[in-house]
């Protein structure tokens, strides 16, 4: 069954058509991936109902999974506004975390300030592979953070991810995810048994679905 908070922010990321599926064109992620599924959820933060509920949504998950959060660090680019908004719900301080160093100026990689000691919660947009997520969990160790999980609002749930994140000592909680997308979609009418057919087997093979 499907929660109601999972649900409610799968029927806003369709409403706001931050879900695009093309299984004729896919798209190509950082990773080199090929899916004929993408989800921006930068799109959400257009419109001020769902970002309230973000705000909202973030919040509570972050009391319940991580209590002891004492500071937030996004994601760049995409999971800087989220954690803002979760940082402003929570008054805590915010940082973000670059993909690398930059190479001018201070040559910084983490934007902002942590003290030393302070369970930091990392906030990203989505997980797909985990490569950039658990690179700024190490970027954030490297600097002597202490890293207590992750709060993503979107996961694609492969399992070769979730191993990573347990490998990595990191705890994930995602406010949604593709298993609990998919059911509203076709409920809904957004995505057609066709359209259906070629998720599911992208989830269920991601390096050979195209070519079946």
């Amino acid at each position: 069954m499907l929660s109601s908070s999972g649900a409610n922010l799968a029927n806003y990321l369709l409403e706001a058509k931050a879900v695009r599926i093309n299984p004729d064109d896919p798209f190509t992620w950082t990773s080199g991936l090929r899916s004929p599924i993408y989800c921006d959820n930068r799109v959400l933060l257009s419109y001020p109902v769902i970002r309230r509920y973000l705000k909202e949504a973030l919040a509570d998950a972050a009391r319940a999974h991580f209590p002891n959060a004492g500071t937030i660090a996004g994601v760049a680019t995409a999971g800087i506004a989220h954690g803002a908004l979760l940082a402003d719900a929570l008054d805590l301080p915010f940082c973000y975390v670059r993909p690398e160093p930059k190479k001018h100026g201070l040559k910084n990689q983490i934007e902002g300030r942590i003290e030393k000691g302070t369970p930091v919660l990392v906030v990203e947009d989505l997980v797909s592979t985990g490569k950039s997520s658990l690179a700024a969990v190490e970027a954030l160790r490297a600097d002597g953070a202490e890293v207590i999980g992750m709060l993503a609002l979107f996961s694609y749930n492969f399992p070769p991810t979730a191993e990573k994140f347990a490998s990595a000592g990191v705890p994930l909680h995602t406010l949604t995810d593709l298993d609990r997308l998919l059911p509203v979609a076709a409920e809904t009418g957004y995505l057609d048994p066709e359209k259906l057919e070629h998720v599911q087997r992208f989830i269920s093979d991601p390096q050979g679905w195209w070519d079946v």
